[in-house]
């Protein structure tokens, strides 16, 4: 069975997040790489348009992590407490933040991504057009670059799927060119 298929099987077709049961997609938690039961959720375009960022957060939207907090799917718990750390300054995700437990290494993957950091002590990643980079965005090489340590050389103009970045250093990102994982300078990156 597909991951996606037990997904709709695990959340009885219907969003994770909202209970939605409109255009339903899988969505791999970043920092992961491989999509897996363990690392998916099955969410709708609403909230996957504002976890990208691709539109602007609707705070009343999200009064939905009260009940979709306590899944007891690992992955689920995670995005909600992400969703709650972005939307922590509007008073009521605070409390539930309060409430919500999660076990240390859940609790390591959630603050994998920086959720929970202020924005004046996060590190921002850009990539060579000054366009700001988050975990698992997709790039697109803008020149051939020898990988260190191997004969190979990642072509310009290679994909470079659900990227991770590094959490001390603004301009290194990591990301699967092949089978190979390698570190990526963001100057010779461009997001897709």
């Amino acid at each position: 069975m597909s991951v996606f298929q037990t997904l709709k099987d695990r959340s009885n077709n219907s969003c994770e997040l909202c209970s939605s049961a409109k255009n339903l997609k899988q969505y791999t938690i970043p920092p992961s790489l491989n999509e897996n039961v363990a690392n998916d959720i099955l969410a709708c375009s609403t909230c996957l348009d504002q976890i990208n960022g691709d539109v602007e957060m609707n705070p009343n939207h999200w009064r939905c992590l009260n009940d979709s907090m306590w899944s007891e799917h690992v992955a689920v718990q995670i995005m909600a407490w992400r969703m709650l750390q972005r939307l922590r300054n509007e008073g009521w995700p605070k409390d539930l933040l309060d409430m919500m437990y999660l076990d240390d290494e859940a609790l390591v993957l959630a603050r994998a991504t920086g959720e929970h950091e202020d924005e004046s002590a996060k590190i921002i990643h850009r990539d060579s057009n000054g366009v700001v980079l988050n975990a698992g965005d997709s790039v697109v090489l803008i020149k051939d670059l020898k990988v260190k340590g191997s004969s190979m050389v990642a072509k310009q103009g290679t994909a470079v799927r659900n990227i991770r970045l590094d959490r001390e250093n603004d301009k290194y990102i990591e990301g699967k060119v092949g089978a190979q994982q390698i570190v990526i300078i963001t100057d010779y990156v461009k997001k897709t």
